[in-house]
Protein backbone atom coordinates (compact mmCIF):
# COMPACT_ATOMS: atom_id res chain seq x y z
CA UNK A 1 0.00 0.00 0.00
CA UNK A 2 1.27 3.57 -0.96
CA UNK A 3 1.66 6.35 1.39
CA UNK A 4 -1.46 6.78 4.29
CA UNK A 5 -4.62 8.20 2.61
CA UNK A 6 -3.69 6.96 -0.99
CA UNK A 7 -5.39 3.94 -2.37
CA UNK A 8 -3.86 1.24 -3.89
CA UNK A 9 -4.37 -0.56 -7.22
CA UNK A 10 -8.44 -0.01 -7.98
CA UNK A 11 -10.18 -2.85 -7.52
CA UNK A 12 -12.35 -3.55 -10.20
CA UNK A 13 -16.19 -5.68 -10.63
CA UNK A 14 -17.00 -8.17 -13.38
CA UNK A 15 -18.20 -6.64 -16.23
CA UNK A 16 -21.71 -8.65 -16.07
CA UNK A 17 -22.26 -7.22 -12.37
CA UNK A 18 -25.68 -5.95 -12.19
CA UNK A 19 -24.71 -1.87 -11.26
CA UNK A 20 -25.26 1.29 -12.65
CA UNK A 21 -22.15 2.95 -13.69
CA UNK A 22 -22.70 5.16 -10.59
CA UNK A 23 -23.09 2.28 -8.03
CA UNK A 24 -20.32 0.35 -10.06
CA UNK A 25 -17.60 3.55 -9.57
CA UNK A 26 -18.98 4.25 -6.00
CA UNK A 27 -19.01 0.21 -5.09
CA UNK A 28 -15.16 -0.21 -6.30
CA UNK A 29 -13.79 2.94 -4.40
CA UNK A 30 -15.60 1.29 -1.27
CA UNK A 31 -14.29 -2.06 -1.74
CA UNK A 32 -10.72 -0.44 -2.29
CA UNK A 33 -10.45 1.95 0.51
CA UNK A 34 -12.18 -0.54 2.93
CA UNK A 35 -9.21 -2.85 2.42
CA UNK A 36 -6.80 -0.38 2.45
CA UNK A 37 -7.98 1.26 5.90
CA UNK A 38 -8.63 4.83 3.92
CA UNK A 39 -11.99 6.66 4.86
CA UNK A 40 -14.76 5.48 3.26
CA UNK A 41 -16.88 7.93 0.82
CA UNK A 42 -20.28 8.47 1.31
CA UNK A 43 -22.92 6.88 -1.15
CA UNK A 44 -24.27 8.48 -3.98
CA UNK A 45 -27.84 9.34 -3.82
CA UNK A 46 -31.05 8.09 -5.68
CA UNK A 47 -34.13 6.95 -5.40
CA UNK A 48 -34.74 4.53 -2.09
CA UNK A 49 -35.20 0.84 -3.21
CA UNK A 50 -39.11 -0.49 -2.67
CA UNK A 51 -39.06 -4.07 -1.34
CA UNK A 52 -41.41 -5.95 0.39
CA UNK A 53 -41.16 -8.47 3.01
CA UNK A 54 -43.65 -11.10 3.27
CA UNK A 55 -43.61 -13.75 5.98
CA UNK A 56 -45.39 -17.09 6.50
CA UNK A 57 -44.78 -18.34 10.05
CA UNK A 58 -46.35 -21.23 12.74
CA UNK A 59 -44.63 -20.19 15.86
CA UNK A 60 -42.70 -16.86 15.58
CA UNK A 61 -39.64 -17.63 14.01
CA UNK A 62 -40.60 -16.49 10.18
CA UNK A 63 -42.08 -13.21 11.56
CA UNK A 64 -39.28 -12.19 13.66
CA UNK A 65 -36.80 -12.76 10.73
CA UNK A 66 -38.99 -10.68 8.64
CA UNK A 67 -38.99 -8.20 10.97
CA UNK A 68 -34.88 -8.12 11.39
CA UNK A 69 -34.78 -8.22 7.48
CA UNK A 70 -37.37 -4.54 7.74
CA UNK A 71 -34.31 -3.04 10.52
CA UNK A 72 -31.48 -3.97 8.46
CA UNK A 73 -33.21 -2.31 5.26
CA UNK A 74 -34.20 0.81 7.38
CA UNK A 75 -30.54 1.34 7.90
CA UNK A 76 -29.79 1.42 3.91
CA UNK A 77 -31.43 3.67 0.89
CA UNK A 78 -35.05 1.06 0.98
CA UNK A 79 -38.62 1.93 1.04
CA UNK A 80 -39.72 -1.42 3.10
CA UNK A 81 -42.96 -2.93 3.38
CA UNK A 82 -43.84 -5.97 5.80
CA UNK A 83 -46.92 -7.79 5.48
CA UNK A 84 -48.34 -11.00 7.18
CA UNK A 85 -49.24 -13.67 3.97
CA UNK A 86 -52.65 -13.90 5.62
CA UNK A 87 -53.23 -9.92 5.33
CA UNK A 88 -51.18 -9.09 2.46
CA UNK A 89 -53.17 -7.71 -0.06
CA UNK A 90 -52.39 -10.70 -3.41
CA UNK A 91 -54.13 -8.17 -6.09
CA UNK A 92 -50.78 -6.12 -5.96
CA UNK A 93 -48.45 -9.18 -6.43
CA UNK A 94 -47.88 -8.47 -9.87
CA UNK A 95 -47.47 -4.37 -9.97
CA UNK A 96 -44.42 -5.19 -6.96
CA UNK A 97 -40.91 -4.38 -7.78
CA UNK A 98 -38.93 -6.32 -4.99
CA UNK A 99 -40.20 -9.54 -3.31
CA UNK A 100 -38.45 -11.15 -0.31
CA UNK A 101 -40.51 -14.04 1.39
CA UNK A 102 -39.46 -15.51 4.69
CA UNK A 103 -41.76 -18.65 5.44
CA UNK A 104 -41.40 -21.79 7.32
CA UNK A 105 -43.41 -25.23 6.89
CA UNK A 106 -45.05 -27.54 9.38
CA UNK A 107 -46.42 -30.67 9.78
CA UNK A 108 -46.34 -32.88 6.55
CA UNK A 109 -45.07 -29.94 4.32
CA UNK A 110 -47.50 -28.10 4.99
CA UNK A 111 -47.75 -24.32 4.68
CA UNK A 112 -47.99 -21.93 8.06
CA UNK A 113 -51.67 -21.16 8.79
CA UNK A 114 -51.18 -17.61 7.91
CA UNK A 115 -49.57 -18.49 5.15
CA UNK A 116 -52.22 -21.47 3.54
CA UNK A 117 -54.62 -18.85 1.81
CA UNK A 118 -51.86 -17.38 -0.07
CA UNK A 119 -50.07 -20.82 -0.71
CA UNK A 120 -52.98 -21.93 -2.29
CA UNK A 121 -53.95 -19.39 -4.29
CA UNK A 122 -50.12 -19.06 -5.54
CA UNK A 123 -50.81 -22.53 -7.10
CA UNK A 124 -53.60 -22.52 -8.56
CA UNK A 125 -54.48 -20.86 -12.15
CA UNK A 126 -55.31 -17.77 -10.86
CA UNK A 127 -52.46 -16.55 -10.00
CA UNK A 128 -51.12 -14.04 -11.96
CA UNK A 129 -48.21 -13.26 -14.34
CA UNK A 130 -45.01 -12.03 -12.35
CA UNK A 131 -42.96 -10.70 -15.29
CA UNK A 132 -41.16 -7.85 -14.04
CA UNK A 133 -41.06 -8.67 -10.20
CA UNK A 134 -37.80 -9.78 -8.75
CA UNK A 135 -37.95 -12.00 -5.89
CA UNK A 136 -36.06 -14.10 -2.94
CA UNK A 137 -37.05 -16.68 -0.94
CA UNK A 138 -36.15 -17.74 2.89
CA UNK A 139 -36.99 -21.17 3.41
CA UNK A 140 -37.09 -22.54 7.44
CA UNK A 141 -37.28 -26.26 8.30
CA UNK A 142 -36.20 -29.31 9.77
CA UNK A 143 -33.97 -32.00 8.17
CA UNK A 144 -35.96 -34.73 10.16
CA UNK A 145 -38.76 -34.29 8.68
CA UNK A 146 -38.79 -35.98 4.84
CA UNK A 147 -40.58 -32.73 3.21
CA UNK A 148 -37.65 -30.31 4.49
CA UNK A 149 -38.90 -26.63 3.47
CA UNK A 150 -41.35 -27.55 1.22
CA UNK A 151 -43.71 -24.51 1.85
CA UNK A 152 -41.03 -22.37 0.45
CA UNK A 153 -39.73 -24.47 -2.19
CA UNK A 154 -43.16 -24.14 -4.17
CA UNK A 155 -43.10 -20.93 -3.40
CA UNK A 156 -40.18 -20.59 -5.25
CA UNK A 157 -40.72 -22.77 -8.13
CA UNK A 158 -43.95 -20.98 -8.74
CA UNK A 159 -42.55 -17.32 -8.76
CA UNK A 160 -40.19 -18.57 -11.38
CA UNK A 161 -42.74 -20.20 -13.65
CA UNK A 162 -45.35 -17.18 -13.37
CA UNK A 163 -42.23 -15.29 -14.99
CA UNK A 164 -40.44 -13.64 -11.76
CA UNK A 165 -36.90 -12.98 -11.81
CA UNK A 166 -34.72 -14.53 -8.87
CA UNK A 167 -32.67 -11.84 -6.97
CA UNK A 168 -30.42 -14.81 -5.69
CA UNK A 169 -31.04 -18.60 -4.97
CA UNK A 170 -33.39 -19.91 -2.11
CA UNK A 171 -31.72 -20.84 1.00
CA UNK A 172 -33.13 -23.58 2.90
CA UNK A 173 -32.07 -23.41 6.52
CA UNK A 174 -32.55 -25.96 8.76
CA UNK A 175 -33.46 -25.34 12.58
CA UNK A 176 -30.20 -23.18 13.18
CA UNK A 177 -31.10 -20.42 11.22
CA UNK A 178 -29.29 -17.65 11.95
CA UNK A 179 -26.06 -17.97 9.65
CA UNK A 180 -27.89 -18.58 6.88
CA UNK A 181 -30.35 -15.27 7.53
CA UNK A 182 -27.21 -12.66 7.24
CA UNK A 183 -25.63 -14.60 4.55
CA UNK A 184 -29.17 -14.57 2.28
CA UNK A 185 -30.39 -10.86 3.93
CA UNK A 186 -26.55 -8.82 3.40
CA UNK A 187 -26.44 -10.83 -0.30
CA UNK A 188 -29.89 -9.26 -0.96
CA UNK A 189 -28.56 -5.84 0.43
CA UNK A 190 -25.78 -5.31 -2.17
CA UNK A 191 -27.92 -6.75 -4.57
CA UNK A 192 -30.71 -3.82 -4.65
CA UNK A 193 -28.57 -1.10 -3.73
CA UNK A 194 -25.32 -2.10 -3.36
CA UNK A 195 -24.47 1.81 -3.55
CA UNK A 196 -26.00 1.83 0.25
CA UNK A 197 -23.89 0.02 2.48
CA UNK A 198 -24.18 1.25 5.82
CA UNK A 199 -20.99 -0.34 7.54
CA UNK A 200 -19.99 -3.77 6.44
CA UNK A 201 -19.19 -6.37 9.09
CA UNK A 202 -15.33 -6.62 8.59
CA UNK A 203 -15.17 -2.99 9.33
CA UNK A 204 -15.94 -3.76 12.89
CA UNK A 205 -19.32 -3.54 13.23
CA UNK A 206 -20.93 -5.73 15.16
CA UNK A 207 -24.17 -6.63 15.78
CA UNK A 208 -25.93 -6.46 19.61
CA UNK A 209 -26.37 -9.53 21.61
CA UNK A 210 -29.23 -9.43 23.17
CA UNK A 211 -29.89 -9.20 26.61
CA UNK A 212 -30.93 -11.30 29.19
CA UNK A 213 -31.96 -15.00 28.74
CA UNK A 214 -32.07 -16.36 25.69
CA UNK A 215 -32.23 -19.04 23.03
CA UNK A 216 -28.84 -18.62 22.96
CA UNK A 217 -28.22 -17.87 26.28
CA UNK A 218 -31.13 -20.10 28.32
CA UNK A 219 -31.60 -19.74 31.83
CA UNK A 220 -31.09 -22.52 34.34
CA UNK A 221 -34.46 -23.52 35.41
CA UNK A 222 -35.20 -25.04 39.14
CA UNK A 223 -37.93 -28.00 38.83
CA UNK A 224 -40.38 -27.16 41.37
CA UNK A 225 -42.80 -30.22 40.58
CA UNK A 226 -42.97 -33.17 38.01
CA UNK A 227 -45.42 -36.00 38.15
CA UNK A 228 -47.78 -38.19 36.33
CA UNK A 229 -51.20 -36.72 35.90
CA UNK A 230 -52.57 -40.50 34.55
CA UNK A 231 -54.03 -42.55 36.94
CA UNK A 232 -52.16 -45.86 35.63
CA UNK A 233 -53.09 -47.09 32.04
CA UNK A 234 -50.84 -46.82 29.05
CA UNK A 235 -50.00 -43.21 28.66
CA UNK A 236 -47.92 -41.23 31.04
CA UNK A 237 -48.04 -37.59 30.94
CA UNK A 238 -46.53 -35.29 33.48
CA UNK A 239 -46.95 -32.15 35.18
CA UNK A 240 -43.98 -30.13 35.17
CA UNK A 241 -43.42 -26.60 37.43
CA UNK A 242 -40.30 -24.88 36.27
CA UNK A 243 -39.27 -21.55 38.49
CA UNK A 244 -38.27 -18.36 36.45
CA UNK A 245 -37.20 -16.66 39.54
CA UNK A 246 -34.73 -14.72 39.16
CA UNK A 247 -34.72 -14.99 35.23
CA UNK A 248 -36.18 -11.88 34.32
CA UNK A 249 -38.14 -14.04 31.98
CA UNK A 250 -41.92 -13.11 30.63
CA UNK A 251 -44.38 -14.74 28.78
CA UNK A 252 -47.97 -14.87 28.22
CA UNK A 253 -50.75 -17.48 27.52
CA UNK A 254 -50.66 -18.80 24.08
CA UNK A 255 -46.66 -19.05 24.36
CA UNK A 256 -44.21 -21.86 24.36
CA UNK A 257 -41.10 -23.30 26.67
CA UNK A 258 -37.88 -23.94 25.03
CA UNK A 259 -36.39 -26.35 26.68
CA UNK A 260 -32.73 -28.11 26.43
CA UNK A 261 -32.59 -32.01 27.11
CA UNK A 262 -29.59 -34.15 27.80
CA UNK A 263 -29.60 -37.80 26.11
CA UNK A 264 -29.56 -40.74 27.71
CA UNK A 265 -26.21 -41.54 29.29
CA UNK A 266 -26.59 -45.59 28.92
CA UNK A 267 -26.96 -44.99 25.35
CA UNK A 268 -24.00 -42.44 25.06
CA UNK A 269 -21.94 -44.83 26.94
CA UNK A 270 -22.89 -47.84 23.99
CA UNK A 271 -21.65 -45.27 21.81
CA UNK A 272 -18.78 -44.57 22.68
CA UNK A 273 -18.09 -48.39 23.45
CA UNK A 274 -18.51 -49.45 19.38
CA UNK A 275 -15.86 -46.26 18.15
CA UNK A 276 -13.56 -47.53 16.14
CA UNK A 277 -11.04 -44.50 18.24
CA UNK A 278 -10.07 -43.87 21.20
CA UNK A 279 -12.95 -41.55 22.88
CA UNK A 280 -11.33 -40.64 25.42
CA UNK A 281 -10.84 -36.88 23.87
CA UNK A 282 -12.16 -33.48 23.57
CA UNK A 283 -14.37 -32.39 20.38
CA UNK A 284 -15.36 -29.31 18.90
CA UNK A 285 -19.06 -27.70 19.70
CA UNK A 286 -20.97 -26.11 17.38
CA UNK A 287 -20.15 -22.78 19.07
CA UNK A 288 -16.63 -23.40 18.49
CA UNK A 289 -15.62 -24.36 22.45
CA UNK A 290 -14.22 -27.88 23.08
CA UNK A 291 -15.79 -30.29 25.89
CA UNK A 292 -14.37 -34.07 26.18
CA UNK A 293 -16.49 -36.15 23.85
CA UNK A 294 -18.32 -38.01 26.31
CA UNK A 295 -20.49 -34.48 27.41
CA UNK A 296 -20.73 -33.98 23.87
CA UNK A 297 -22.94 -36.31 23.15
CA UNK A 298 -24.43 -36.02 26.48
CA UNK A 299 -25.08 -32.61 25.91
CA UNK A 300 -24.61 -31.29 23.18
CA UNK A 301 -25.06 -33.34 19.88
CA UNK A 302 -28.28 -35.34 18.50
CA UNK A 303 -28.08 -39.37 18.44
CA UNK A 304 -31.43 -39.38 19.28
CA UNK A 305 -32.78 -38.84 15.10
CA UNK A 306 -31.01 -39.78 11.44
CA UNK A 307 -31.81 -38.86 8.42
CA UNK A 308 -30.91 -39.05 4.82
CA UNK A 309 -28.34 -36.14 5.42
CA UNK A 310 -26.43 -38.01 8.10
CA UNK A 311 -26.82 -41.48 6.24
CA UNK A 312 -24.99 -39.55 3.05
CA UNK A 313 -22.16 -38.62 5.51
CA UNK A 314 -21.93 -41.70 7.53
CA UNK A 315 -21.93 -43.92 4.25
CA UNK A 316 -18.52 -43.68 2.92
CA UNK A 317 -16.98 -43.97 5.81
CA UNK A 318 -19.08 -47.43 6.38
CA UNK A 319 -18.18 -50.63 4.24
CA UNK A 320 -22.22 -51.44 5.00
CA UNK A 321 -23.56 -52.60 0.94
CA UNK A 322 -27.03 -51.53 2.70
CA UNK A 323 -26.22 -48.07 3.01
CA UNK A 324 -24.35 -48.10 -0.27
CA UNK A 325 -27.46 -48.86 -2.28
CA UNK A 326 -29.44 -46.63 -0.14
CA UNK A 327 -27.68 -43.72 -1.22
CA UNK A 328 -26.77 -44.74 -4.74
CA UNK A 329 -30.93 -45.30 -4.72
CA UNK A 330 -31.70 -42.05 -3.55
CA UNK A 331 -34.80 -42.84 -3.02
CA UNK A 332 -37.03 -40.72 -0.75
CA UNK A 333 -39.43 -43.07 0.74
CA UNK A 334 -36.68 -45.78 1.35
CA UNK A 335 -34.87 -43.65 3.01
CA UNK A 336 -38.26 -42.57 5.41
CA UNK A 337 -38.55 -46.56 6.15
CA UNK A 338 -34.83 -47.11 7.45
CA UNK A 339 -34.82 -43.82 9.22
CA UNK A 340 -38.31 -44.69 11.11
CA UNK A 341 -37.61 -46.09 14.25
CA UNK A 342 -33.68 -45.99 14.51
CA UNK A 343 -31.59 -43.59 16.06
CA UNK A 344 -27.32 -42.96 15.63
CA UNK A 345 -27.22 -46.24 18.15
CA UNK A 346 -28.14 -48.31 15.15
CA UNK A 347 -25.69 -46.52 12.82
CA UNK A 348 -22.61 -47.48 15.14
CA UNK A 349 -23.41 -50.92 16.01
CA UNK A 350 -24.87 -52.21 12.83
CA UNK A 351 -23.11 -50.40 9.86
CA UNK A 352 -19.88 -49.58 11.91
CA UNK A 353 -18.20 -46.55 10.04
CA UNK A 354 -14.55 -45.89 10.07
CA UNK A 355 -13.61 -42.63 11.94
CA UNK A 356 -10.58 -40.73 11.88
CA UNK A 357 -11.20 -39.30 15.74
CA UNK A 358 -13.80 -37.68 17.68
CA UNK A 359 -13.73 -34.50 15.78
CA UNK A 360 -14.01 -36.55 12.46
CA UNK A 361 -16.94 -38.16 13.94
CA UNK A 362 -19.04 -35.10 15.70
CA UNK A 363 -18.37 -33.19 12.46
CA UNK A 364 -21.29 -35.50 10.69
CA UNK A 365 -23.98 -34.81 13.38
CA UNK A 366 -26.36 -32.21 14.45
CA UNK A 367 -26.48 -29.90 17.20
CA UNK A 368 -29.15 -31.13 19.99
CA UNK A 369 -31.96 -28.95 19.46
CA UNK A 370 -34.31 -27.83 22.19
CA UNK A 371 -37.74 -28.35 22.44
CA UNK A 372 -40.82 -26.05 22.62
CA UNK A 373 -43.46 -26.98 24.54
CA UNK A 374 -47.26 -25.42 24.84
CA UNK A 375 -47.18 -23.29 28.09
CA UNK A 376 -50.11 -25.00 30.44
CA UNK A 377 -49.95 -22.39 33.05
CA UNK A 378 -50.88 -18.44 33.45
CA UNK A 379 -48.65 -16.54 35.23
CA UNK A 380 -50.54 -14.12 36.91
CA UNK A 381 -51.97 -17.20 38.40
CA UNK A 382 -48.11 -18.85 39.12
CA UNK A 383 -45.71 -16.02 39.25
CA UNK A 384 -42.27 -16.99 38.59
CA UNK A 385 -43.43 -19.94 37.52
CA UNK A 386 -43.78 -21.77 34.25
CA UNK A 387 -46.19 -25.30 33.87
CA UNK A 388 -45.64 -27.69 31.19
CA UNK A 389 -47.95 -30.84 30.43
CA UNK A 390 -45.41 -32.83 28.57
CA UNK A 391 -46.68 -36.51 26.57
CA UNK A 392 -43.88 -39.32 28.04
CA UNK A 393 -43.08 -41.15 24.52
CA UNK A 394 -41.81 -45.02 24.83
CA UNK A 395 -41.66 -47.28 22.07
CA UNK A 396 -39.58 -50.25 20.99
CA UNK A 397 -38.43 -50.77 17.75
CA UNK A 398 -35.69 -53.08 15.74
CA UNK A 399 -35.50 -54.84 19.31
CA UNK A 400 -34.27 -51.74 21.38
CA UNK A 401 -36.41 -49.89 23.75
CA UNK A 402 -36.48 -45.88 22.63
CA UNK A 403 -38.01 -43.22 24.18
CA UNK A 404 -38.45 -39.33 22.84
CA UNK A 405 -35.38 -37.88 24.29
CA UNK A 406 -36.50 -34.80 25.96
CA UNK A 407 -39.80 -36.39 27.35
CA UNK A 408 -37.99 -39.37 28.90
CA UNK A 409 -34.84 -37.06 30.53
CA UNK A 410 -38.03 -35.01 32.00
CA UNK A 411 -39.42 -38.42 33.25
CA UNK A 412 -36.53 -40.50 34.10
CA UNK A 413 -33.38 -38.39 34.38
CA UNK A 414 -34.36 -34.80 35.35
CA UNK A 415 -34.26 -35.11 39.17
CA UNK A 416 -32.22 -32.43 40.68
CA UNK A 417 -31.76 -31.12 37.14
CA UNK A 418 -31.53 -27.73 35.88
CA UNK A 419 -32.46 -27.72 32.49
CA UNK A 420 -31.76 -24.33 30.40
CA UNK A 421 -34.91 -22.77 29.10
CA UNK A 422 -36.18 -19.77 27.08
CA UNK A 423 -39.44 -18.17 26.59
CA UNK A 424 -40.36 -18.87 22.62
CA UNK A 425 -42.94 -15.88 21.57
CA UNK A 426 -45.89 -17.14 19.83
CA UNK A 427 -47.54 -13.87 18.89
CA UNK A 428 -49.95 -16.35 16.40
CA UNK A 429 -51.81 -17.89 19.19
CA UNK A 430 -53.89 -14.91 22.05
CA UNK A 431 -56.64 -15.00 23.62
CA UNK A 432 -59.12 -12.42 22.55
CA UNK A 433 -58.63 -8.88 23.81
CA UNK A 434 -62.02 -8.45 24.52
CA UNK A 435 -62.73 -10.73 27.84
CA UNK A 436 -66.63 -11.04 26.57
CA UNK A 437 -65.67 -12.95 23.27
CA UNK A 438 -66.65 -16.31 23.97
CA UNK A 439 -64.00 -18.68 23.36
CA UNK A 440 -64.22 -22.42 22.24
CA UNK A 441 -60.81 -24.58 23.14
CA UNK A 442 -59.98 -27.98 21.33
CA UNK A 443 -57.56 -29.59 22.79
CA UNK A 444 -57.03 -33.59 23.09
CA UNK A 445 -54.34 -34.92 25.32
CA UNK A 446 -51.27 -32.72 25.63
CA UNK A 447 -53.04 -30.18 23.58
CA UNK A 448 -54.75 -29.52 26.53
CA UNK A 449 -51.67 -27.51 27.93
CA UNK A 450 -52.19 -23.98 26.26
CA UNK A 451 -55.81 -24.15 27.58
CA UNK A 452 -55.05 -24.79 30.81
CA UNK A 453 -53.77 -21.44 30.87
CA UNK A 454 -55.87 -19.62 29.08
CA UNK A 455 -58.63 -20.97 31.35
CA UNK A 456 -56.99 -19.50 34.59
CA UNK A 457 -56.04 -16.09 32.43
CA UNK A 458 -59.71 -15.67 31.75
CA UNK A 459 -60.81 -16.02 35.24
CA UNK A 460 -58.41 -13.83 36.84
CA UNK A 461 -59.01 -11.08 34.27
CA UNK A 462 -62.94 -11.70 35.17
CA UNK A 463 -63.46 -12.14 31.52
CA UNK A 464 -67.72 -12.14 31.04
CA UNK A 465 -67.62 -14.42 27.51
CA UNK A 466 -68.47 -18.68 28.15
CA UNK A 467 -65.47 -20.79 27.71
CA UNK A 468 -66.07 -24.19 25.85
CA UNK A 469 -63.22 -26.92 26.75
CA UNK A 470 -63.38 -30.14 23.93
CA UNK A 471 -61.00 -32.27 25.53
CA UNK A 472 -60.03 -36.38 24.62
CA UNK A 473 -58.11 -39.52 25.63
CA UNK A 474 -58.46 -42.94 25.70
CA UNK A 475 -60.04 -43.82 28.69
CA UNK A 476 -62.07 -41.84 31.40
CA UNK A 477 -60.45 -43.55 34.23
CA UNK A 478 -57.01 -43.37 33.63
CA UNK A 479 -56.93 -40.27 30.96
CA UNK A 480 -58.42 -37.46 32.30
CA UNK A 481 -55.92 -35.33 32.25
CA UNK A 482 -56.63 -32.24 35.27
CA UNK A 483 -59.84 -34.05 36.32
CA UNK A 484 -59.64 -32.19 39.81
CA UNK A 485 -58.97 -28.67 38.17
CA UNK A 486 -61.53 -28.51 35.37
CA UNK A 487 -64.25 -29.72 37.40
CA UNK A 488 -63.87 -26.93 39.93
CA UNK A 489 -63.72 -24.96 37.22
CA UNK A 490 -67.00 -26.02 35.89
CA UNK A 491 -68.35 -25.27 39.30
CA UNK A 492 -66.95 -21.81 39.94
CA UNK A 493 -68.20 -20.83 36.27
CA UNK A 494 -64.42 -20.13 34.82
CA UNK A 495 -65.22 -23.19 32.57
CA UNK A 496 -69.01 -22.73 30.72
CA UNK A 497 -68.69 -26.12 29.15
CA UNK A 498 -67.02 -29.29 28.77
CA UNK A 499 -67.01 -31.80 26.44
CA UNK A 500 -65.16 -35.66 26.56
CA UNK A 501 -63.84 -37.74 24.03
CA UNK A 502 -62.89 -41.34 25.35
CA UNK A 503 -61.61 -42.74 22.19
CA UNK A 504 -60.85 -46.18 23.76
CA UNK A 505 -64.14 -46.83 25.86
CA UNK A 506 -66.46 -47.79 23.50
CA UNK A 507 -66.44 -49.86 20.68
CA UNK A 508 -66.53 -47.33 18.06
CA UNK A 509 -63.84 -44.24 18.84
CA UNK A 510 -64.76 -40.90 19.56
CA UNK A 511 -62.46 -38.14 18.85
CA UNK A 512 -63.16 -34.28 19.44
CA UNK A 513 -64.03 -34.19 16.16
CA UNK A 514 -66.79 -36.22 16.30
CA UNK A 515 -68.24 -34.28 19.36
CA UNK A 516 -68.19 -30.99 17.15
CA UNK A 517 -70.08 -32.75 14.70
CA UNK A 518 -72.23 -33.65 17.60
CA UNK A 519 -73.01 -30.59 18.86
CA UNK A 520 -72.65 -28.77 15.86
CA UNK A 521 -75.50 -26.49 16.37
CA UNK A 522 -74.42 -25.02 19.72
CA UNK A 523 -70.82 -24.75 18.34
CA UNK A 524 -72.27 -23.08 15.05
CA UNK A 525 -74.29 -20.72 17.58
CA UNK A 526 -71.13 -20.01 19.35
CA UNK A 527 -69.28 -18.77 16.14
CA UNK A 528 -72.08 -16.40 15.15
CA UNK A 529 -71.75 -15.00 18.63
CA UNK A 530 -68.60 -13.56 18.11
CA UNK A 531 -66.53 -16.90 19.78
CA UNK A 532 -62.63 -17.39 18.86
CA UNK A 533 -62.29 -20.69 17.69
CA UNK A 534 -58.34 -22.58 19.04
CA UNK A 535 -57.05 -26.11 18.36
CA UNK A 536 -53.86 -27.10 20.14
CA UNK A 537 -52.01 -30.48 19.03
CA UNK A 538 -51.24 -32.98 16.61
CA UNK A 539 -50.66 -31.27 13.12
CA UNK A 540 -50.63 -34.50 10.76
CA UNK A 541 -53.72 -35.68 12.05
CA UNK A 542 -56.08 -34.18 14.76
CA UNK A 543 -55.60 -30.66 13.37
CA UNK A 544 -57.26 -31.92 10.35
CA UNK A 545 -59.78 -33.39 11.07
CA UNK A 546 -60.90 -30.99 13.41
CA UNK A 547 -60.72 -28.35 10.62
CA UNK A 548 -63.03 -30.88 8.29
CA UNK A 549 -65.54 -30.96 10.96
CA UNK A 550 -65.64 -26.85 11.48
CA UNK A 551 -66.35 -26.93 7.81
CA UNK A 552 -68.72 -29.63 7.81
CA UNK A 553 -70.85 -27.79 10.83
CA UNK A 554 -70.97 -24.52 9.12
CA UNK A 555 -72.15 -26.07 5.81
CA UNK A 556 -74.85 -27.99 7.96
CA UNK A 557 -75.84 -25.77 10.59
CA UNK A 558 -74.82 -22.33 8.62
CA UNK A 559 -76.71 -23.87 5.32
CA UNK A 560 -73.36 -22.45 3.95
CA UNK A 561 -71.94 -24.54 0.26
CA UNK A 562 -68.65 -26.44 0.68
CA UNK A 563 -67.29 -22.81 -0.76
CA UNK A 564 -69.14 -20.56 1.15
CA UNK A 565 -67.99 -22.37 4.57
CA UNK A 566 -64.16 -22.07 3.48
CA UNK A 567 -64.88 -18.69 2.79
CA UNK A 568 -66.10 -18.35 6.35
CA UNK A 569 -63.29 -20.09 7.42
CA UNK A 570 -60.84 -17.94 5.70
CA UNK A 571 -62.78 -14.55 7.37
CA UNK A 572 -62.35 -16.75 10.48
CA UNK A 573 -58.51 -16.79 10.37
CA UNK A 574 -58.40 -13.21 9.43
CA UNK A 575 -59.98 -11.98 11.75
CA UNK A 576 -57.92 -13.96 14.56
CA UNK A 577 -60.82 -15.86 15.57
CA UNK A 578 -59.50 -19.34 14.32
CA UNK A 579 -55.92 -19.75 15.63
CA UNK A 580 -54.14 -23.11 16.17
CA UNK A 581 -51.26 -24.43 17.81
CA UNK A 582 -50.29 -27.41 16.17
CA UNK A 583 -46.92 -29.58 15.79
Amino acid sequence: MGAAGTLPTMIRLPEDAPFTAEQRAWLEEFLTRTLAGVAIPAAPGGPAVPVTVLWGSQTGNAEGLAKKLIKRLNKGNFEPKLADLATYDRTQLATEKNVLIITSTYGDGEPPDNAAEFYHWLLSDSAPRLEGVSYSVLALGDTNYPDFCKCGIDIDDRFAALGATRLADRIDCDVEFDDEFKTWSETLVNVLAPATVVVPAHTGAVELEEEGYSKKNPFPATILNNYDLNKGGAKQTHHVELSLAGSGLSYEVGDALGLLPENDPAVVEEILGNLPFKTDCEVPLPDGREVPLREALLKHYDIGTINKSIIQKWQPRSGSPFLRSLVQADDKKAYEDFCWGRDLIDLVVDHPADFADGEDFVGILKKLQPRLYSIASSPNAHPDEVHLCVGIVRYESHGRKRGGICTTYLADRAAGATPGVFIHTNKAFRLPPDGATPVIMCGPGTGIAPFRAFIEERKLQGATGGNWLLFGNPHSATDFLYQEELEAALKDGSLTRLDLAWSRDQKEKVYVQHLMVRHGEELWKWLEEGAAFYVCGDASRMAKDVDDALHAVIVKHGGRTLDEAAEYVARLKKEKRYQRDVY
